[in-house]
């Protein structure tokens, strides 16, 4: 947790319908991450995990995004998933940990209980849409609360992560116990950035900002790579 602290976090994900779909090629987008200064990755698949994993020793945080018919949900859903991913070694793992029900009606807290039973030592991320969520994820023990579906849920629907001068993050991290994980939409080439890190500034030192740089929004993400996380990191993050 110390190595993640007030640091930058950057997201190395390709879809299978995407371009850049390869293990090997999120593993030299993880590569640059560090380069630019970056302390962190958040990856998917266990496969793209194995790989990161030889080119660069940041922390992990790993997740599996899979479909299935009788939930929305698709970020970490199940035991198998879980599974996978403790077997591969990550060091944080995230999943959906939104208000909306998993496979046979299971709600998150069913789950994450049944997860914690299993896996009492690993660490978790919960992704979170709304306020109150993230709230309830700190309240059953997650070790993280991050913003990553804001706006992507009904319950979560038009909100934005900058709205209001960043309240929602703001909120979440007066409510919570444990370290806050920001992630979402974040523009690299705009004022918007360097606004949510001044909103992380102003928190508590317990929180940590992740840079969300997916892959498939714009193709000079993929290019400029390198050169983005290290602008990020020595021009415009508060901290040494």
């Amino acid at each position: 947790m110390k190595r993640i602290q007030n640091s930058l976090i950057v997201s190395c994900q390709a879809l299978e319908d995407e371009p850049p779909h390869s293990s090997l090629i999120m593993s030299k987008m993880a590569l640059a991450a560090k380069m630019g200064g970056a302390k962190g990755i958040r990856a998917n698949s266990v496969q793209d995990i194995h790989e990161i994993k030889k080119e660069v020793d940041l922390p992990i945080i790993g997740i599996i995004k899979k479909d299935y018919e009788d939930t929305d949900i698709y970020i970490t859903t199940t035991m198998k998933e879980v599974d996978a991913l403790v077997a591969e070694g990550v060091d944080i793992i995230a999943m959906d940990a939104t208000m909306q029900l998993r496979p046979h009606n299971q709600t998150i807290t069913e789950f994450f209980k049944e997860v914690k039973a299993k896996y009492p030592h690993q660490l978790f991320m919960a992704d979170c849409s709304t306020v109150e969520e993230a709230i309830h994820a700190d309240n059953i023990g997650f070790d993280f609360i991050g913003t990553t579906l804001v706006g992507y849920t009904p319950q979560s629907q038009n909100s934005r992560i900058d709205a209001n001068d960043f309240k929602i993050i703001r909120e979440i991290v007066k409510n919570v116990k444990h370290p806050v994980i920001g992630e979402g939409n974040i523009d690299p080439f705009c004022q918007l950035g360097s606004q949510c890190l001044s909103a992380f500034a102003e928190s508590d030192d317990n929180d940590i900002i992740l840079f969300h740089t997916s892959i498939s929004l714009i193709g000079s993400i993929l290019f400029l790579h390198c050169q983005t996380v290290r602008q990020w990191h020595r021009q415009e993050w508060p901290y040494p």
